[in-house]
């Protein structure tokens, strides 16, 4: 394992997080080492991934919101959301990017997201209304996570330096959301979903797994940022994948998963792994 970084030292912890993902290497927790990262540190981790990531040419697309999904805090240790940075390294569409090779990740997992596009900056003033208001279009589709830290064994301030796990963002069809608004308000609060791999059914869940609704998900991490000092806001343009509709679960080469909703009009989505 690789553990090095002086973890007083920001710059020092993003520095091992990406070298561990470029070569797919595990990682002492940073919470079990001498000392021990604190929240506080690891979101001072993050505006260090995302410089880190500008300066390789990745342009940062959005957010990506973990542990959303209650039924699944138990099972990581967690009791709260985290987030973070998508780019154009890690942002694909499902129809042109349909098969994901796993050698590309650190013990990948696959998570059927709500996705959003934002065509206005929402603040933490807004009513439901006006953060709808704020939304362009909304996507089914996948995240698919990772973790560096053996066996998916972590604390919360080890998830939020290593990038809340993102490992890849694959968006299915984007649906314009102002023409029917109060029908996907309704919608994503009592849609179901249904995860199947290589056709047998794995997990079922849905809109109300996500903090109650994907939109509730949305308004929660607009709050999050509006207390954190070290990281901006959401921006017009942003993407926001909102945390995953069922519980999270290992992929392999050769597989073939897919998605099935029923109470929302959005089709089947589905990605295979090389």
């Amino acid at each position: 394992m690789t553990d090095i970084a002086d973890l007083s030292h920001p710059q020092a912890v993003a520095m091992e997080v990406l070298a561990a993902y470029a070569a797919r290497k595990s990682l002492t927790p940073f919470s079990s080492r001498p000392g021990g990262l604190t929240l506080d540190q690891s979101t001072r981790v993050l505006p260090m991934l995302r410089a880190a990531f500008e300066a390789r040419g990745e342009k940062i697309l959005g957010r990506k919101i973990g542990f959303t999904n209650r039924s699944i805090w138990a099972q990581y240790g967690v009791d709260a959301p985290i987030w973070g940075y998508v780019t154009s390294a890690t942002t694909h569409g499902l129809a042109s990017l349909s098969t994901l090779p796993v050698r590309d990740f650190c013990e990948p997992r696959i998570e059927p997201e709500i996705m959003f596009g934002l065509k206005a900056a929402p603040s933490p003033d807004m009513d439901e209304d006006a953060l709808i208001a704020c939304i362009d279009w909304l996507a089914l589709g996948y995240e698919v996570v990772q973790s560096p830290f053996p066996d998916w064994k972590f604390k919360p301030a080890d998830t939020i330096a290593a990038n809340a796990l993102h490992g890849a963002l694959l968006i299915g069809e984007r649906h314009a959301f102002a023409p029917r608004a109060g029908a996907w308000r309704r919608e994503l609060a009592g849609f179901t979903a249904q995860l199947y791999c290589n056709d047998r059914l794995i997990d079922s869940g849905g809109g109300a797994a996500v903090l109650d609704s994907p939109l509730l998900a949305l308004r929660h991490l607009v709050g999050m940022l509006e207390h954190d000092p070290h990281n901006p806001p959401l921006a017009a343009g942003e993407i926001v994948s909102t945390g995953t509709l069922t519980k999270a679960f290992p992929v392999h080469a050769g597989e073939t998963w897919h998605t099935a909703v029923a109470g929302i009009p959005l089709g089947r989505v589905d990605l295979r792994f090389a």
